[in-house]
């Protein structure tokens, strides 16, 4: 339900450009600029449930600065536009959402297609196939300890699973992707994999906001996740009384699984499962960015471009092919 009469509408991405909009969005994020005309402006990030879009307030008044921040719902009257192949609004009306007008924002904030409770079993069911009793001790001691946020925040701000359960909906798509690959590769250590793919982005609940509106933390932009992790882990370690060579391995899955330096990672993979994680990894986040530009792509035609992946536009094949 997306207005306050109860009639059902397009979702945000579900419109095409030329179509006119009168929806209820979230405003994910508000900046402020000067144009060149020296009045000032607002650049908005808006969303429901399909997805977002980018949006700018002209000639903004002091009173829209102040009102039309990150977290309000509004309701937008105005067009969807092509610019530079990708969709935006221009805005031709802008308010608040008015006291008596009842909008859920769990309504206007896109989410994982799996529900919390068959995420959290998919996660047990990975815990309890770890066979080493000093890597399912640490993976299970730091997944109970953050599992309530791990379970609700995304997985990043943008790019990938940028949704509410977007984290552990991505966890989980990855243990599949690890289940498959360490049958047909036996020499991989199971344990050691499923246990990096349950920890490797465990510290995005500290380097991230949360759900709504995500930002970087103050631990986020100083430390990052990865780091934070691998310190998590020691610390596990040490609570746990646990002192062998899996804290050390268990720590490299988390330090290297982005790669390489220049892609974040302190120490490039030098285990097979390391390796296998950070192909996974990839695996799970371009195709939820394909799968999610191609969404509402018409056969025959071809997506936004993606800037996360070298700013290629993807085709989306006719019917019946």
């Amino acid at each position: 339900m997306n207005d306050a009469g109860g009639v059902f509408l397009k979702k945000l991405l579900e419109y095409t450009p030329g179509e006119q909009i009168d929806l209820f969005l979230f405003i994910k994020k508000s900046t402020k600029a000067i144009a060149t005309t020296g009045k000032p402006y607002l650049t908005f990030i808006l969303q429901d449930q399909s997805g977002e879009l980018e949006a700018r307030l002209w000639d903004v008044s002091p009173e829209g600065e102040t009102s039309f921040v990150a977290e309000a719902i509004v309701k937008v009257f105005g067009e969807i536009q092509d610019y530079k192949g990708k969709k935006q609004i221009r805005i031709k009306g802008i308010r608040l959402k008015e006291s008596h007008e009842v909008i859920d924002i769990g309504d206007l904030l896109p989410r994982a297609p799996v529900e919390k409770l068959a995420l959290s079993e998919a996660l047990n069911r990975a815990i309890f196939e770890i066979n080493n009793t000093e890597i399912q001790t640490i993976t299970s001691h730091l997944l109970r300890k953050y599992k309530s946020d791990f379970l609700e925040y995304p997985a990043a701000t943008k790019n990938h699973h940028e949704f509410v359960s977007g984290l552990a909906y991505h966890v989980t798509s990855m243990l599949e992707l690890a289940k498959a690959i360490s049958t047909i590769y036996p020499s991989l250590n199971k344990d050691l994999l499923y246990a990096g793919v349950i920890l490797h982005d465990l510290g995005k609940v500290i380097e991230l906001s949360g759900p709504v509106a995500t930002v970087y933390t103050v631990e986020g932009n100083l430390l990052g996740h990865i780091s934070i992790m691998a310190n998590e882990i020691s610390k596990a370690g040490e609570e746990l009384g646990i002192d062998s060579e899996a804290v050390m391995l268990l720590q490299h899955l988390v330090l290297s699984h982005h790669g390489k330096a220049e892609w974040g990672s302190p120490k490039p993979p030098m285990i097979r499962e390391a390796e296998i994680l950070h192909y996974i990894d990839n695996i799970d986040a371009r195709m939820n960015m394909m799968d999610r530009a191609l969404q509402h792509v018409e056969p025959g035609e071809f997506s936004e471009r993606i800037f996360s992946m070298d700013n290629r536009q993807f085709y989306k094949p006719k019917n019946g092919i």
